[in-house]
Order: structure tokens, then sequence, then C-alpha cells
């Protein structure tokens, strides 16, 4: 499909700009109360069976076949997903509950353990920081025991593999200007993005005219696989806070406009998005999502180029099977019983505890 033009610089309507400051303010019983919120915990039939419908159904069992190592281990009778959209949002396709448990903690794995340590891939560090990549390397060597696919992930590279309190440092590119860091800071607080595949320059809004790096194999083949309908070529990895907020806007800087997908891991945000009136001076139509740990969105269609925000990260509600993240953790309660995460990360236990991962994927080219 051809190209719409859009300003990426435009500011987004005054009517949902105050309902982002109204949402930015609300604490967290109030959300709770707020009948005006999807929130896909709640009866859908007495709250929402006006405004959603089923338009398709993502079968986990036809991934299968096309995995690189995300889902094939996932019991072939055991996920299947309703596709909802809203009636006033065509385009709009919300997936509650999309992802497994076993391929949340997977997904987790190869984003921030795998792909943060590979150096092609940049975060917001890059701009002022020599990222020492070398940190990320195991000190020792997992021997021999069981859980034999967990202890060889203790051989690969991982930020996470460092002591939290170590002194290591990631020094500045202008030291008189910003301050060394240590690991503990970088992962805890300094961390904001990581991108994937083309690397999106934020000060340009446009993605470089270089070659970019290749983007991961099995994380394309799952997004690819649960919506057929775009190519899977650049991610940004946002890492969030309580306190944290994304901004209103549009993502208008690829040449393709295939829909962008968005998945939720960790704390539950507050998604936003509003489709300007048919008329000019009509008020824009708003939308207000509570999107919890393995939910996604996609938008395509005339929602697309609509503005979207996160005006809230709600604190204190990440999964509790999933808060140990990077630790290990036992789960006898699923099929045949099963171990996440390693030992070596013990000292991280709990990181995820606070945090929000956001995995936003897009085509850049048609």
């Amino acid at each position: 499909m051809a190209k719409v033009q859009l300003d990426a610089h435009q500011k987004p309507p005054e009517g949902l700009k105050a309902l982002y400051k109204k949402y930015q303010r609300l604490p967290a019983k109030a959300l709770d109360e707020d009948d005006t919120i999807i929130d896909f915990s709640r009866a859908m039939c007495e709250t929402y069976g006006d405004r959603l419908r089923v338009v398709r159904t993502v079968q986990f069992p036809m991934l299968l076949a096309q995995s690189s190592g995300l889902v094939d281990y996932i019991s072939p009778n055991s996920h299947s997903v309703d596709v909802f959209e809203h009636v006033s949002f065509p385009g709009l396709e919300l997936l509650p509950a999309l992802l497994p448990r076993e391929v949340q903690w997977k997904l987790l794995d190869r984003l921030l353990h795998r792909d943060l340590a590979n150096q092609e891939h940049r975060t917001n560090i890059h701009a002022h920081y020599h990222v020492p990549y070398e940190l990320s390397t195991p000190r020792t060597k997992a021997g021999p025991g069981p859980y034999a696919e967990e202890r060889a992930k203790e051989n690969e590279a991982s930020f996470f593999n460092c002591d939290p309190n170590s002194s290591d440092m990631f020094n500045p590119s202008s030291p008189e200007i910003h301050k060394p860091i240590t690991i503990g800071q970088f992962l805890r607080r300094k961390l904001r993005w990581l991108t994937l595949g083309g690397q999106y320059d934020w000060t340009r809004k446009e993605y470089p005219q270089v070659q970019p790096p290749k983007f991961p194999e099995d994380i394309g083949d799952l997004i690819h696989g649960m919506f057929p309908n775009m190519r899977p070529e650049a991610a940004i990895v946002n890492v969030y806070s309580p306190g944290d907020t994304l901004a209103l806007h549009r993502d208008v800087s690829e040449t393709s406009d295939e829909g962008l997908v968005s998945i939720s891991l960790g704390c539950d945000g507050l998604f936003i998005v509003g489709l300007k009136g048919e008329q000019p001076d009509e008020e824009p139509h708003c939308l207000v999502i509570r999107l919890r740990s393995g939910d996604g969105v996609y938008m395509s269609g005339a929602t697309r180029y609509a503005f979207h925000g996160l005006p809230q990260i709600i604190a204190s509600t990440c999964p509790d099977w999933l808060d140990a993240w990077p630790a290990a953790l036992e789960m006898p309660e699923m099929e045949g019983g099963s171990r996440f995460g390693s030992g070596r990360y013990e000292a991280w236990r709990g990181w995820l505890a606070s945090k929000r991962i956001n995995l936003n994927v897009r085509q850049m080219n048609i």
C-alpha cells in the first residue's frame, strides 16, 4: 500500500491531550473503578459486549511449524486467542492474554539477555556512553547438570551476568558533561529503550539510510505468525518503571503503512488511542485500554496513524509468576512442570517486578 504522508512533529488534538493528563494523575483505586477503561479482566459481555467484536483467532498450534524456538515447546492443544476489534476503531485489534506464560518468559530472555548484549542493537545509552559489552560475558562457565537447556543459557552473554553492586563503569563519551554510571544504574534505571533491526533515529525521527542489523529471526517468526499481514523489520523495546510515560505521538517514519504490533510484558500500562472526528471541529474519538502482561495490540487500517501513548505505568502489577525474572522460578503447576530463568541471575531476582517492557514491532519498507 502507498504511504500516507504525515508530519511526525504534528501535535495531538487538545481533547486527547486532556484525557492523557487525566489518566496520568488517576490513582490505582480510581483506575480499578473506572468502567470506561477497557479491561479484559472484567466480565466481557456485561461491560463491552456491544462495542467489541471477535474478528479472528490466533491459533498457537499453527505457529509450531514456523517457530524458531519461542513456541515450539507448547502443548499442541494448549492455546488459542480471540482477537477483538472496537466498533469505533476499525483496524485496532486487541489480543488479551495473547502470549502464554512460557513464551513471555522466553521472550524476555531473548530481548534482555541476548539482544541487549548484541552491540549491533543500539540503546538510549549509546548517545552519551561507551557501552562495555565485555561485561556481558559470563565470568564462569556452567557445567553439566539438570535442566540442560537452562544451564546452556548460563554460558550466553547477558549484562545480568554482572553483580548488581559491581563497580564496573559505563564511561561517558563527554566526561565534562556526564558522569560514569554503574551496571546497577544502567539496568535499574538508565536503560530506557533498545532497537532491533532498523535502528530508528529519535532525533531526526527517521531510519538511517544504511543496511540495518538483521531482525532476530525467532522473534520475527513469532510476530509474523500472529500478525501475518506485516513483515517484522524493526522494533523498539521500551523499558518503563512506574512514573514513566510515553507521550502522545504517531508512528509515521516507515515507508510501509502495514500495521504496528505492541506486546506487553511485566507491569500493567494504560494505553490511550484517539481518532480525529469526521468534522474539523469535532472532538477526537478516544479509547483507554488497560494492557496486562502477555496482551497484544495491532494498529492497522484507519488506526494505523492514530495518536497514541501511555499515560501511566501501574505499580505492583507484574504477575507473581513473572516478577522473579531473570532469576530461576519453578512452575510445578504447569504441564509436566517447568523451570524458567537461571540461578546465575539470582542477585537480580525481582528486577522485573517494577518494570514494564513493551515490544513494538513494525514493517519499515513497502
